[in-house]
């Protein structure tokens, strides 16, 4: 393909997993964290869990301890800050229970699986990220291939220097799927380090509201709320994923078809993001 035609079509999505693929409402990372704060005497919101999501575990951990109503109950229950000894240990902790959450929480998202298809047969290849470490990406990569998703490559913190927002995730899958250039590439995730990401990556962003982070309900909860408070939810979604700077916004993974033929037809006049 010439250098010209590359630029001029999109070739690549790389998609966010909790809240985007996965985990209707993203509450696998919220489960767990609440617990691991809990064990340690400190119990934190669900609110206060959601500020940071999309960061790498240890990065979040650390975002929440930064918290002032956080940091003021650890000083509280431990009579000294928490500091990188705290965050190591919380961190430790962390890992076998956020597997074990994702047990319960590694269903996909519905639509999803059909979407991935239809991105395919535009021939676009199929990338992924996470704030998840090596090991709860792996659980989930064999979940979702068992319901169907198989991405062709998957990163994670683990694998680059530093996670999300830094653009490295995105631009080692770029290398792995042999995609240039990244204006080529489009990144769709549930939260603003997910819309950081992409941006930093010079890709195309778009921002998943209904199924992610910023609603944060499970599908039978969503089923449950009055019209009106789905509007407020959406629009409360909307609005942090705008003020991210998401190129466009969708409902799911499921509803980014026409977005994704507005990308293209942006390319083609030679636009970029």
């Amino acid at each position: 393909m010439s250098e010209g035609a590359r630029a001029s079509k999109l070739q690549a999505v790389i998609l966010d997993w909790a809240g985007t693929i996965v985990d209707f409402g993203s509450r696998a990372p919220v489960m767990a964290l609440q617990t691991v704060f809990a064990r340690a005497g400190v119990p934190v919101t669900m609110a206060e869990v959601r500020q940071a999501m999309g960061l790498a575990k240890k990065a979040h951990i650390r975002s929440i301890l930064n918290i002032p109503r956080v940091r003021d109950a650890w000083i509280a229950a431990y009579a000294a800050a928490p500091g990188e000894s705290s965050v190591d240990q919380l961190y430790a902790e962390f890992i076998p229970s956020q597997i074990q959450v994702l047990r319960e929480h590694s269903c996909l998202i519905p639509g999803a699986a059909e979407a991935v298809q239809r991105m395919r047969s535009r021939g676009l290849k199929i990338g992924t990220t996470t704030g998840y470490n090596r090991a709860m990406l792996d659980y989930l990569l064999g979940s979702a291939a068992k319901q169907h998703f198989v991405p062709d490559c998957a990163l994670c913190p683990d694998d680059v220097p530093a996670g999300r927002p830094r653009p490295w995730m995105c631009y080692r899958a770029a290398i792995q799927l042999e995609i240039y250039p990244m204006s080529s590439m489009v990144k769709i995730g549930d939260t603003p380090v997910d819309i950081e990401e992409g941006r930093n990556a010079g890709m195309w962003t778009i921002g998943v509201t209904r199924t992610g982070n910023e609603v944060g309900v499970r599908e039978e909860e969503w089923m449950a709320l009055t019209g009106a408070e789905r509007e407020r939810l959406l629009a409360s979604a909307e609005q942090r994923l705008g003020d991210a700077q998401a190129h466009f916004i969708a409902p799911s993974v499921a509803d980014c078809d026409s977005i994704l033929d507005e990308i293209d037809a942006r390319l083609r006049q030679g636009r970029f993001p």
